[in-house]
């Protein structure tokens, strides 16, 4: 397997009485609840985590975009990639979340991740994603569009990295007398695409195409859900008549690992129950507004809201027993990690070991034990 250290950034030191008198820690939270210099000290804690992560001997370390919220307060991953850049050596970096609908100029992300993969000598990962609902509140974008946005924004870069400029596209939503792509990727024809969701049909069937055979990543979701979607993804590879990889396949889970199962389940209960509870909660109305979805996708979205901890609060029991969340001992972690993979032949796990409040020392000694006691036994 390749393992992914994934960071989200969230503002730890959010007053959670205040969060609770507003809907969500998104848009209509306001930002007097973020101070900069605490928020300096998350930023700096946060990238030396994820330096620390090769370290450790991680494949490649990755971040993603969010606007308006606590959740992540990484509205500009290509900085923080820039940053890893320059503090690390070896480790694939992942910008496993740009936003591409809510981008109004595409040619920028294209010239922005070709410039990262020339300083990085190519060690680029990308990540194109819709962004969830959220994202249209902060941005203002019509949700209708979400679909015809990201593959139209997708289409324009890939030729921006790929065809001899300058030449001219017009498109419905993108139109540019020149494009003409400086610098050039690094990597031939471009860096890897990969594509994370939340289980969309749409997204399954775009991101399998013959034409793409994109890796496809699953989110937040439950070990049920983790193995339909991916089924779903193999399914549809094997309708365009070819058989996936394990390469094409990859899951993303918080995980907590200690000496005792006890303990990993104490540890980890802030930092799990926060996240659920506290930053991603969301009403359904800013999660899913009009048009953002289809109606069977919507569907298979709702069906994930106990785990996306929207309806109710919920425990830590509760999310360890849907394999929302991986907690205990080494063995307990590593087998139920490759229960996982062997059931979906996923060959890309993308752990996040620091999760909502999780202090920056529990965090340090639960990516030691990952890769001192979990990592080599997945590798293998």
């Amino acid at each position: 397997m390749k393992l992914f250290f994934f960071h989200l950034m969230p503002y730890r030191p959010l007053d959670m009485a205040e969060r609770h008198k507003y809907r969500a820690a998104w848009v209509v939270m306001p930002n007097t609840l973020y101070d900069p210099k605490k928020g300096a000290d998350e930023y700096q804690s946060y990238i030396d985590q994820l330096v620390y992560a090769e370290k450790l001997g991680f494949d490649t370390i990755a971040v993603n975009e969010h606007h308006q919220t606590a959740y992540g307060i990484m509205p500009a991953p290509n900085l923080i990639a820039a940053n890893l850049i320059a503090r690390t050596t070896k480790a694939k970096i992942a910008i496993i979340g740009r936003a591409l609908p809510l981008v109004n100029n595409p040619l920028n992300i294209a010239e922005e991740f070709a410039m990262l993969d020339n300083l990085s000598r190519g060690r680029i990962v990308t990540g194109f994603v819709r962004g969830i609902g959220n994202e249209y509140h902060a941005t203002g974008i019509n949700p209708h569009w979400s679909h015809e946005r990201y593959q139209e924004a997708h289409d324009l870069i890939v030729q921006a990295w790929t065809r001899p400029g300058p030449f001219s596209y017009e498109g419905e939503h993108y139109n540019f007398r020149y494009v003409n792509c400086w610098p050039r990727p690094y990597q031939n024809p471009h860096p890897p695409i990969w594509i994370p969701s939340m289980g969309s049909s749409e997204t399954i069937k775009w991101a399998a195409d013959p034409a793409r055979k994109y890796p496809f990543l699953v989110t937040f979701s439950s070990t049920e859900l983790v193995t339909r979607y991916l089924k779903m993804y193999a399914d549809q590879c094997r309708q365009y008549g070819y058989e996936p990889s394990g390469n094409q396949l990859g899951w993303a889970s918080p995980v907590y690992v200690a000496d005792t199962e006890e303990r990993a389940k104490e540890e980890a209960r802030a930092g799990v129950e926060s996240l659920f509870n506290d930053f991603l909660a969301t009403p359904f109305q800013m999660l899913l507004p009009p048009g953002y979805m289809s109606l069977p996708s919507m569907k298979n979205t709702m069906r994930m809201r106990k785990a996306l901890g929207a309806t109710k609060r919920h425990t830590i029991e509760e999310l360890m027993a849907s394999g929302t969340v991986v907690v205990g001992t080494p063995k307990t972690v590593r087998d139920q990690l490759a229960r996982q993979r062997d059931a979906t032949g996923a060959q890309n796990l993308v752990t996040m070991l620091q999760f909502g409040v999780l202090p920056d020392d529990l965090t340090k000694r639960n990516m030691e034990m990952f890769a001192a006691e979990v990592m080599p036994h997945l590798r293998n």
